[in-house]
């Protein structure tokens, strides 16, 4: 018999993480490992419980859903990230997969939904509930790929003149997760060289931001 998938669940709403929970563990190939309330508890025990499935409320206070989903793709990136959410809109959907999310579900869908959902990405898919798919696609699709909030922030502090070595000290990550930034950045924008990073940053306004998460 293979392993069960490992599935942490966080949400700020205890009697929906309870729910969701109590669902998932009716599965016999599901174990919840984890069932926690922040996005900073998640991004903490996401790298000490190594679970296969993230369950991600969008809207928490302090860390957020799309923040805790960089920060735990950065520290482990073979996890896999599903959306929990109450908006429908195409614009929360399409940033929350640019983050790298795997699956985005609305949280009053049929309960066996969410199974789905969890089987679709580990066999390597995507998911977008029932309701959410329609409106999704030309959103993505169209025009060039957004660079998510983690990335605007490596692009100022390159913008400003650091080296790959600074800008992993100021954020607090591995100089090899800020190469893979610099390296999406310059794919999602076209652009070759830090000189036209810079060039980019000051015709956007990106160096007028503060830096912050």
């Amino acid at each position: 018999m293979s392993k069960p998938i490992r599935v942490m669940i966080v949400d700020d709403h205890a009697m929906v993480a309870e729910g969701i929970e109590a669902i998932l563990e009716t599965y016999d190939d599901i174990e919840v490992v984890a069932t926690l309330s922040n996005g900073r508890e998640a991004v903490e025990q996401a790298e000490a419980l190594r679970p296969d499935v993230v369950l991600l409320d969008l809207n928490m206070p302090g860390v957020t859903g799309l923040a805790a989903t960089e920060m735990i793709l950065e520290r482990r990136s073979e996890t896999l990230i599903v959306i929990l959410s109450m908006h429908d809109s195409p614009e929360y959907i399409a940033t929350a997969m640019n983050h790298g999310a795997k699956g985005y579900i609305l949280k009053d869908v049929p309960t066996d939904e969410i199974k789905t959902a969890i089987d679709r990405v580990m066999a390597g898919g995507t998911y977008m509930c029932t309701g959410t798919r329609s409106s999704l696609s030309p959103r993505i699709s169209d025009g060039r790929e957004p660079l998510t909030s983690r990335e605007q922030t490596v692009l100022l502090q390159l913008a400003q003149g650091k080296s790959n070595r600074e800008v992993a000290e100021v954020l607090d990550i591995s100089i090899h997760t800020v190469e893979t930034h610099r390296k999406n950045i310059k794919r999602k924008l076209g652009i070759s060289s830090t000189a036209g990073l810079t060039r980019y940053a000051m015709e956007h306004g990106v160096l007028q931001g503060t830096g912050q998460l």
